[in-house]
């Protein structure tokens, strides 16, 4: 007997028909322009990047944002576990093994929607956009005659000095937080550049010294991390050398080794949750059960983990067999690079990915957003971002796209609000 699909939710529904423009463009200059201190901001944007923002919403059913807050309580209970840790520790480098006693900024956890709901993609320590992201939601008209507010885009400024703070004193406890640097290679030519002049005038604003700093600019002595003649205290670091291995990274890693310097994120906090072969654990059930983990955080798991496997020689036929039902991924990878969905694989990168250290993962197709450009009507993929702090949601965002994966060169496409319905 042939079973009838389940109803649309409102949220659905919307995506499929709802094509009103929400982004108000003048007020949008004007948070970015007023945001950095940098008049003409937001015009250099409109010319250099183009498809940075997008033009309208994403919705979500308020079930699945549910769905998603109780996954990442799941993930939590897991990484807390002596045993989990003691397996994703093994498996990285010294630098790891320090625990330092902060969270770390900017959990990125980044999801599919599913037809059985949200699906964990993967889980990021330095996730980008959350200023962006809150600019963005701060010039939104009202769309379709709904706009609920889960999170209130003119609090998360706050939101966000407390978390820094929080990470301070975690490490420091009272004393006083001095200096403040963004670090990156070289800052000003990455893509996401603008968000880091918004951190920094974000600080400033709550009366913490600020600045941004390419990280070859960095020197150790007499035991401080210094940028330019003055000492730094707090790095929000936006470097994506995990672990601090590369030469250029050499003083941070001192200062960072030393505890002369909170760091965040730090090479931990990847090791128990970024590596992807976490998700080959987080998607082990049998493994769950042996560690005590509770039938509930086990069901969710399951519900919104997709199956994982390490690639290996011994699994190659197999994989090879599966390849159009699964996505590979390297185990330290980040913005998609070095990803492939199975279905293109030629023998040639899966020779690669063979001798290299990948994973791969049920494919999870992405939902989509109908909307229009320049007048036509389109559908674009979209991906959730829920950036997170010791385990709580800040800020959901989603970024929208055509092609493999998310890449920002999308006409119509880039980072949207989410709005939950």
């Amino acid at each position: 007997m042939h079973t009838p699909p389940a109803p649309l939710s409102t949220a659905e529904l919307l995506n499929q028909a709802c094509y009103c423009r929400s982004l108000d463009t003048q007020r949008l200059r004007q948070e970015l322009d007023a945001g950095t201190g940098m008049p003409g901001l937001a015009a250099s944007l409109e010319q250099t990047r183009p498809h940075l923002f997008a033009s309208t919403a994403v919705f979500l059913a308020r079930p699945t944002y549910q769905a998603i807050a109780d996954s990442i309580a799941a993930i939590e209970d897991v990484v807390a576990r002596p045993a989990y840790r003691a397996l994703a520790l093994a498996r990285a480098p010294a630098i790891a093994q320090r625990a330092p006693g902060a969270a770390s900024v900017f959990m990125g956890y980044d999801f599919h929607l599913g037809q059985s709901g949200p699906q964990l993609i993967e889980i990021n320590t330095n996730a980008g956009g959350a200023l962006l992201n809150t600019a963005l939601a701060r010039a939104q008209f009202t769309c379709c005659d709904v706009m609920p507010a889960v999170f209130r885009p003119d609090a998360l400024e706050q939101v966000f000095i407390d978390m820094f703070t929080s990470e301070w004193r975690a490490q420091r406890g009272d004393a006083p937080m001095g200096r403040v640097l963004i670090v990156d290679d070289a800052p000003d030519q990455q893509y996401l550049a603008p968000e880091f002049a918004l951190f920094e005038r974000m600080f400033q604003r709550f009366g913490i010294s600020a600045g941004i700093a390419d990280a070859r600019q960095l020197e150790w002595r007499d035991g401080r991390l210094w940028h330019e003649g003055a000492a730094v205290d707090l790095v929000y670091n936006r470097l994506t050398d995990f672990y601090l291995a590369e030469p250029q990274h050499q003083a941070l890693r001192q200062a960072y080794e030393a505890d002369a310097v909170v760091l965040t994120p730090h090479p931990q906090a990847h090791a128990l949750y970024a590596d992807k072969r976490n998700l080959v654990t987080l998607s082990d059930e049998t493994l769950l059960e042996g560690w005590g983990v509770s039938p509930q955080a086990r069901a969710t798991l399951r519900a919104t983990v997709p199956r994982t496997r390490l690639v290996s020689p011994q699994q190659a036929a197999a994989l090879w067999e599966q390849r159009r039902q699964l996505f590979f991924k390297p185990v330290a990878g980040y913005a998609s690079k070095a990803a492939y969905r199975g279905e293109k694989l030629t023998r040639r990168v899966w020779d690669e990915i063979l001798a290299g250290d990948f994973v791969a993962q049920e494919l999870v197709p992405p939902s989509e957003r109908a909307i229009k450009v320049d007048g036509v009507a389109t559908e674009l993929k979209f991906d959730l971002r829920a950036y997170v702090y010791a385990g709580r949601i800040q800020l959901l965002a989603a970024r929208m796209y055509q092609g493999q994966t998310t890449n920002f060169r999308t006409p119509g496409g880039g980072f949207a609000p989410v709005l939950v319905v």
